[in-house]
């Protein structure tokens, strides 16, 4: 079998999507944003949500004129040629040292805040969780996407306890004055926002396994993206509500000690588990698409290698033992020697941008009309974006000039634009 079973459609596209954009960041960022700009981020997020549009429109016009594993690379390569789409899946490759390992050590804090587990007993957390994301890969897609939708529609859950508990209505919502806000607390709470709308690119890949992708693809990315961005709004009215982003405590524990105070210290468990889901559904589209990246290359590359080999289920198996297999070995060795992650991940960011500054590119280059307006949006915004994260961006394109360099060039096949 040389294709990936085609078994999505339009609610299990969401169900991925807004869980692969919620992950880590539902329990964190509203808290870190209300830190810097108080009742601004109130505003932050619709004002984020209008400037992402452009992009998210992009890929989706991208994912419905040209489906396929590949992503990021393949749209990149059909604009650019095949050797800067290889240098662009290389480039997204480079996450896995640094990526999944930060998320598997957030995902198992949550176990540490409901159990008290110590340091090894986290580290079978994280062995554990590659296991189950390996098990889910050995069936189709549409397995990760009913497991990652209940875990969406837990999460939508946990928001409407607490306002409902709360007695949060629309009369407290506290909406500052526009003109009293502050541009500098403003830009800032929204470069930290932005790196919750990261994961477009990883749904890109699973484009191609749509049963309707020039129909379902960019209605699901969409819808997914206002659902995602809607549960961050929710969550900030409720940590403003409560005043539960004190600078001095930890982000990650707003949403919990909201649940405990309304709820009982009983609960926590609840929101820990809750958190722990949110975490893993987003570990594993990401790990799904490494793998369908890897098994792309690999297929165009040599058609027979193992790579390329699909299971009896149509999913690119091979290429996702790969690709966990470098996620333990990873893991291990950060917490052999104990290795700093946050900034390490502050660098990861800089090549999300890249890869999505590209991808726009590429949709200036094949789209036309109204999508190829957005792209160009896209791109500008993107390079305002590589411009707040300054100097620290030279590890992506330090990374991208050596791919550019030492990856091997082929021979270019021209394919029609949309």
């Amino acid at each position: 079998m040389s294709e990936l079973k085609k078994d999505l459609g339009l609610v299990q596209g969401v169900g991925l999507l807004s869980t692969s954009l919620l992950g880590t960041g539902v329990f964190a960022v509203p808290a870190l944003a209300a830190q810097i700009a108080e009742g601004g981020s109130l505003w932050a997020w619709p004002i984020l949500i209008a400037l992402v549009f452009p992009i998210a429109i992009a890929f989706a016009a991208l994912g419905r004129h040209f489906p396929s594993a590949g992503g990021a690379a393949h749209f990149v390569g059909l604009a650019f040629g095949s050797h800067l789409g290889r240098v662009t899946g290389w480039l997204f490759l480079s996450v896995i040292p640094v990526g999944l390992p930060a998320a598997l050590q957030i995902a198992s804090g949550f176990w540490q805040a409901a159990f008290g587990f110590s340091d090894i007993g986290l580290l079978v957390v994280q062995v554990i969780t590659l296991m189950l994301i390996w098990v889910l890969g050995t069936r189709s897609a549409g397995s990760s996407a009913n497991i990652q939708t209940g875990i969406a529609l837990l999460i939508i859950a946990l928001v409407v306890a607490i306002w409902w508990r709360g007695g949060i209505t629309p009369s407290h919502i506290e909406w500052p004055a526009f003109i009293t806000l502050s541009p500098s607390s403003m830009f800032s709470a929204l470069a930290l926002m932005f790196w919750c709308f990261v994961g477009l690119e990883a749904f890109a890949h699973l484009a191609a396994e749509f049963r309707h992708p020039e129909r379902d693809f960019p209605r699901a990315l969409l819808i997914g993206l206002l659902v995602a961005g809607l549960v961050y709004w929710g969550c900030t009215v409720a940590i403003l509500y409560f005043h539960a982003y004190s600078p001095g405590s930890a982000a990650a524990a707003s949403l919990p000690s909201i649940v405990v105070q309304l709820f009982g210290q009983n609960a926590l468990w609840i929101a820990c588990v809750i958190g722990y889901l949110a975490c893993f559904a987003s570990i594993n589209i990401y790990t799904q698409s490494f793998a369908r990246l890897v098994w792309s290359q690999s297929y165009q590359t040599k058609k027979s290698s193992w790579l390329a080999q699909l299971s009896s289920h149509q999913s690119p198996l091979n290429a996702l033992m790969l690709v966990i297999g470098c996620s333990l070995f990873f893991t291990l060795l950060i917490y052999c020697f104990s290795l700093p992650l946050d900034s390490l991940l502050i660098y990861a960011n800089g090549i999300f941008v890249l890869i999505y500054f590209l991808c726009m590119l590429a949709g200036c280059q094949l789209l036309k009309g109204r999508s190829r307006c957005m792209a160009i949006i896209g791109a500008v915004l993107c390079c305002l974006l590589l411009a707040m994260i300054g100097w620290k961006t030279l590890y992506a394109l330090i990374m991208f000039a050596g791919l550019w360099i030492f990856l091997p060039r082929k021979r270019d096949v021209v394919e029609n634009r949309a």
